[in-house]
């Protein structure tokens, strides 16, 4: 990270690419040597969010709660691979430190953009219109809402969804646009609740009557398995997001971690 910074001052463009969780060895070179100077660093964040086979020291689950909180960074996380391809190209003409998120694994087969495109920095994508529930994914946890809302139109609940692409800058205006649309919101993200997604989207929330869920990772290092056992798991897959979001709209508001059981009440947070 240091060496990147080097060659920022030079006139390079660097593209940092590292695991998600070996970058938090890197935490105060991240603040001096590149954002305080607001120099054009690209981190490329792999294995972010559920990893998998790699075991617990590999769960990218704190990138989004420990970038978040430094000053000049932008930080991002892409739902597919053609976003992350327009991502990428975006941060290294943007011209100021830039972080990517994107998950472990293969992308969903998305078509490709002929050429790269520029992202406006900090707008979110409204994927679907809803005026019942408006979900807020970012990154991996994008299509399995898309899923999830698809399955709860088959019950007459209309949910919008939308892409959460940037974390900083956050799009508040459109959040508290659909929060006044549907009056209920569920934010997932394959991130610990503390400092997370649902912690920018709470505090742009916190003086309108929203109903609000947050779908997020217990306040514990994630055992080691599939991406798919644990993304069950932890409500993070279409299912998950499904019943999560329908304790929402009878119960009132969620829990705020994943820490639930089957049934959806909570155990032992």
């Amino acid at each position: 990270v240091t060496f990147a910074a080097g060659l920022a001052t030079q006139g390079y463009k660097p593209v940092v690419a590292i695991y998600s969780t070996f970058l938090q060895r890197a935490f105060d070179q991240i603040i001096h040597d590149v954002c305080l100077q607001k120099l054009p660093v690209v981190f490329a964040l792999d294995r972010a969010g559920i990893v998998g086979e790699d075991g617990k020291t590999h769960q990218g689950t704190m990138d989004i709660s420990y970038l978040g909180l430094i000053p000049n960074l932008i930080v991002s996380s892409p739902k597919d691979e053609n976003e992350l391809r327009n991502m990428i190209f975006t941060a290294v003409n943007t011209g100021q430190p830039f972080a990517i998120r994107y998950p472990r694994g293969c992308g969903y087969g998305v078509a490709i953009d002929e050429s790269p495109q520029l992202i406006t920095i900090g707008e979110s994508e409204q994927l679907k219109q809803g005026k019942d529930l408006a979900i807020i994914a970012t990154g991996s946890a994008v299509v399995p809402a898309l899923q999830a809302a698809e399955m709860l139109g088959l019950q007459n609940i209309e949910a919008g969804v939308i892409n959460c692409r940037f974390i900083k800058p956050l799009d508040k205006a459109l959040i508290k646009q659909v929060a006044t649309e549907t009056g209920n919101i569920l934010v997932v993200e394959e991130n610990v609740s503390s400092g997370g997604l649902g912690s920018c989207v709470a505090l742009t929330l916190h003086n309108m009557d929203i109903n609000t869920g947050y779908l997020s990772l217990d306040d514990n290092f994630i055992e080691h398995g599939s991406q798919k056992q644990l993304r069950e798991k932890y409500y993070m897959d279409s299912t998950g997001i499904l019943n999560r979001a329908l304790l929402l709209l009878q119960g009132g508001k969620e829990p705020k971690t994943a820490a639930c059981d089957k049934q959806g009440m909570r155990t032992g947070i």
